[in-house]
């Protein structure tokens, strides 16, 4: 390579990294602290935005303790900021079903819960939401639970 073209590859590879890692943080948005959340069913086509109502375990959300052991790893990994085994784990959740609150932007983010026996990466999610809040899918996005860290 010559003296003249070295600065140049020097600077796209510099580009190319910061672009990478613009992409990469905002793509692995975690929230900084997990405050404690009621369970709560989100199942309706529309729910509403705002503070849900927080009812006991048992009445429509979900303990945590309660999940398979699969998505109770997934949320740890979520915890430790991964390595997840899928490489979309982590990506933006659109909520184009409209079955979670409504939330601007890239508020929601999609994990994959490990299906044993699955060829694929199974119907089985966590998402999350940017206030810590978690929801369990077991059937790809058809209805949710909100998960209680609390039991």
């Amino acid at each position: 390579m010559t003296n003249r073209l070295r600065p140049i590859v020097v600077a796209v590879v510099l580009a190319v990294a910061v672009a990478l890692a613009a992409a990469y943080a905002m793509g692995r948005h975690q929230p900084a602290a997990r405050p404690a959340v009621g369970a709560t069913a989100v199942t309706s086509t529309r729910a509403a935005a705002g503070p849900s109502p927080k009812p006991g375990p048992g009445q429509g959300g979900v303990c945590r303790t309660r999940l398979p052991s699969q998505a109770q790893d997934t949320i740890a990994l979520i915890a430790k900021g991964g390595p997840f085994p899928y490489r979309s784990d982590g990506i933006v959740f659109d909520n184009r079903e409209g079955r979670l609150p409504k939330q601007p932007g890239a508020y929601y983010h999609e994990y994959t819960v490990v299906t044993p026996g699955a060829g694929d990466r199974g119907a089985r999610r966590i998402v999350t939401g940017g206030a810590g809040e978690e929801y369990w899918t077991q059937d790809h996005y058809a209805s949710f639970q909100l998960v209680d860290p609390r039991c």
